[in-house]
């Protein structure tokens, strides 16, 4: 799940069939981790797929949001979801052997500690969500000289900077 302002990206789960009661169990363990409600959260966007149910959507619009289905054939219509599942695939998924569900799980969780903590967004101004939702961090002098502390993620398929202090 993406939220839109913030881009901010959340698993919801890890199968390699998914059904439509596995999706809507997922939607409500979603539910009762997150307060939908004080997010203000209007819309939730998805897509036309066959394990997207009445009871999927059931759980959304009782929580406050209008599930809205983008029409067929047409990208465009959820084009920053489209944007991340891009991302995702050529930052981590086209690099990576996934061996189970439980890689999967563990690969996906560290990838999206990432992207919400640390990976800069060109539309939040080259801020990382979790930035954007704060406040933006205190400039750095760049004249000084300065340690750089580098941060492997992922066995080194993603590297993290930070000035040491």
């Amino acid at each position: 799940m993406l939220e839109h302002g913030t881009r901010r990206a959340h698993l919801l789960g890890v199968t390699a069939n998914p059904t439509g009661p596995w999706t809507t169990q997922a939607a409500r363990n979603f539910h009762m981790d997150t307060d939908m409600n004080t997010k203000g959260h209007k819309f939730l966007i998805r897509d036309r797929g066959s394990q997207f149910t009445d009871t999927f959507d059931a759980v959304f619009t009782d929580s406050g949001p209008c599930v809205l289905k983008s029409p067929p054939q047409a990208p465009k219509a959820n084009a920053h979801c489209e944007r991340f599942i891009g991302t995702l695939r050529r930052e981590l998924l086209d690099r990576t052997l996934i061996l189970n569900d439980r890689h999967l799980r563990r690969t996906l969780t560290r990838y999206l500690e990432h992207y919400n903590e640390h990976r800069p967004h060109r539309a939040l101004s080259q801020l990382c969500p979790s930035q954007a939702e704060a406040r933006p961090p205190r400039p750095v002098d760049l004249a000084k000289r300065r340690r750089v502390h580098r941060t492997t993620v992922l066995g080194g398929l993603i590297n993290e900077y930070q000035i040491a202090s």
